[in-house]
């Protein structure tokens, strides 16, 4: 044969997630930081568990879900509702529970002083990890015309004014 053949899509294939997973994957230190959380300190509303209906999601899944996410780029609750599906990472991350997109999304209204919290806890761990200097941090999620005036762009020396 000329060609190199990959493993035929019908043959089983015996493995598990831990195994694909690296030990020093972030996601496995998103794991740690979000399981040694506080919920109730940070500002999280908890759900009350009722005896009917189907039970809820656990808060810290959500968490996981939206670090996972603002470290890679992702911020629509759709498209990480597509990734908890297919990305292993996710899967190893969240045990392969898939949640819909909209109760992603009413976690993330629901408790905007607590993402805000933890965000600024993660940052600040970061800095006293020495992962990040932390000089200069902006974040630019603005959609705007493209125009170069004088009064639009920004330097150094008009963000430390």
């Amino acid at each position: 044969m000329q060609h190199i053949t990959g493993i035929p899509r019908n043959q089983m294939c015996f493995s598990s997630l831990e195994d694909t997973i690296l030990p020093d994957n972030p996601v496995r230190f998103i794991d740690a930081f979000v399981d040694a959380l506080s919920l109730t300190a940070m500002g999280f509303t908890l759900q009350t568990i009722k005896s009917e209906g189907r039970p809820s999601y656990d808060p810290k899944l959500f968490l996981k879900i939206y670090m996972y996410g603002y470290l890679n780029g992702l911020r629509s609750s759709r498209k990480l509702k597509k990734e908890c599906a297919r990305n292993i990472e996710l899967q190893w991350l969240l045990l392969g529970i898939i949640p819909n997109y909209h109760s992603i999304s009413d976690f993330r209204k629901g408790n905007p002083a607590g993402l805000k919290k933890l965000f600024k806890l993660f940052v600040s761990f970061l800095k006293d990890a020495d992962l990040i200097s932390g000089a200069v941090i902006a974040i630019d999620g603005t959609k705007s015309r493209a125009h170069n005036s004088k009064k639009a762009n920004f330097n150094q020396k008009k963000i430390d004014r």
